[in-house]
């Protein structure tokens, strides 16, 4: 692949101007995605009165978790769809008109009225399309960032915590905006706000796409620059595909018998394990990549383990910030979905230095290796639930009449700091490295891969609180969920500390 004309525009903080196309889309639709997370929980957990559906926290939790974890699965399909047949730019497309048709059928979803079959085949057709187009999307659009520059560029690692920034820009303006419009105004303006953030990325990077050049276009043909009139016909053959789909699933899936659907999923995990074992295996050539690719499996798992925590934001922290925080201010009252922005705003705050940081250190050849940098992030997620710890015990043991007492946003805002940091050592570290060690003909499947290991991080963050009721049941003691992560991630910050060493030389010369 040749690089050199894109990496030479140096017009985009220093890194080329097709950066700049691929921040804003990445914006738009994590605005999407976070102001629709922001309210999940939320919404799910509203009475009937309030137009919500209801549901139990612990039962809230796990549609939370179920869908927070495929959303991250599903991209192994847009991957390995990319690299055989679609090429990126196509999926991107296909990702993000789907994307934003499920925000839509979701805010139709959260309507207020009596039917309520109806509103919930609304709302999970939503999901589900969400789930799907974010498939096609999300790890396409981290593999062209990779594409912008060659394996050795010392900008790499820059680039994509700059683009890093672009997600948490959007991170943090879609709960201002879908979160207040959402619990202060009506669940659906919430919902719809995140789908019309969601068009408008697709169109910036429909109207941007000319600074591609030849990224991301279509297997055997990275020759050209423009998509023609059967590509187009193609992504709209694909959307119409995916709701089709969607919807025969959530109509046809309650008639299939119990046991049948558990072999169906069964075999299909299998299945799919079985496929990416000989993609993977015929994809890697020599002892130099396996060892590469070894490395990327190791860290992925270590990643489930930090984001089985830091995914605590959408989940038990929400639900704190509702019961346990003073968010009174005079006569008005914050919304809780408001203190999800505050990881958002420090990423883009501290983003820029910790890129710096870096810099600075690689010159003074004092700049960790990758395994370090996620042994540095688990350290700090381990710090962060030790202060939740405390301030939930505080909350916990000073209530009065039953009533919890309401601890000051400080504290939300002091875990949310130390889990930042923890963040920048890992996530686009990570994002780099898999983009660094991935053989070619693999880079996008390996993508999905490293995002699966999201999937599963999220999948158990849902389930943690299920599993401390579970221990303290079986044990007669009481075990806190906050403690229980923070002594977690201690293990496993140990762990990471330890086999450092032999998965830098694993890398095989790649930083």
């Amino acid at each position: 692949m040749n690089t050199t004309n894109i990496t030479k525009q140096k017009t985009f903080f220093g890194h080329p101007i097709a950066l700049s196309t691929l921040f804003a889309t990445e914006m738009w639709e994590r605005f999407s995605y976070y102001g629709m997370r922001a309210l999940l929980v939320l919404f799910l957990t509203a009475t009937y009165a309030q137009n919500g559906f209801g549901m139990s926290e612990l039962d809230a939790f796990t549609i939370y978790g179920i869908f927070t974890g495929l959303v991250f699965i599903t991209p192994i399909i847009g991957g390995i769809l990319a690299d055989k047949l679609l090429g990126e730019r196509k999926c991107i497309y296909i990702g993000g008109l789907t994307m934003a048709m499920g925000q839509f059928l979701i805010s139709a979803g959260a309507l207020p009225g009596d039917d309520m079959a109806l509103r919930h085949t609304l709302f999970y057709s939503g999901l589900g399309l969400l789930i799907l187009g974010n498939g096609f999307f999300k790890p396409n659009i981290s593999t062209m960032v990779g594409q912008l520059y060659d394996n050795n560029d010392p900008r790499k690692d820059g680039g994509f915590t700059i683009f890093y920034m672009g997600i948490n820009i959007g991170a943090f303006f879609s709960p201002l905006i879908a979160g207040r419009l959402g619990e202060q105004v009506a669940w659906h303006y919430g919902f719809l706000s995140a789908g019309i953030g969601m068009l408008i990325g697709t169109t910036w990077f429909l109207f941007r796409s000319h600074t591609l050049e030849h990224i991301g276009m279509p297997p055997k043909r990275k020759d050209q620059l423009r998509l023609a009139i059967k590509d187009w016909l193609e992504i709209l053959g694909y959307c119409i595909s995916i709701i089709a789909i969607v919807f025969i699933f959530i109509f046809g899936w309650k008639y299939v018998p119990q046991e049948v659907g558990n072999g169906i999923i069964f075999i299909t995990i299998i299945a799919a394990v079985v496929y990416l074992l000989r993609e993977i295996i015929g994809g890697t050539k020599g002892k130099k990549e396996w060892s590469r690719v070894g490395v990327i499996m190791v860290l992925a798992i270590f990643n489930i383990f930090f984001w089985g925590g830091y995914e605590q934001a959408g989940s038990t922290f929400n639900v704190f910030a509702r019961d346990n925080t003073q968010r009174m201010i005079g006569n008005w009252e914050i919304p809780a979905s408001w203190f999800q922005c505050i990881n958002a705003v420090l990423i883009v705050v501290f983003a820029p230095l910790f890129s710096l940081m870096w810099t600075k250190l690689e010159k003074h050849k004092l700049n960790p290796s990758t395994p370090m940098k996620f042994a540095w992030g688990m350290i700090l997620l381990c710090v962060g639930f030790v202060v939740m710890a405390i301030g939930y015990t505080k909350s916990i043991t000073g209530a009065v009449n039953g009533s919890p007492l309401l601890v000051s946003p400080l504290l939300l805002f002091v875990v949310y700091l130390i889990l930042t940091w923890g963040e920048l050592c890992l996530s686009p570290i990570g994002l780099s490295m898999v983009t660094k060690l991935s053989p070619q003909k693999i880079s996008a499947m390996m993508m999905g891969i490293w995002m699966c290991s999201f999937a599963a991080g999220s999948f158990m963050a849902s389930q943690m609180k299920a599993i401390s009721i579970k221990l303290q049941n079986v044990f007669q003691i009481d075990i806190q969920v906050f403690w229980m992560i923070a002594i977690q991630s201690a293990i496993i910050s140990i762990a990471l500390i330890a086999v450092s060493p032999w998965l830098k030389r694993m890398m095989k010369g790649i930083k």
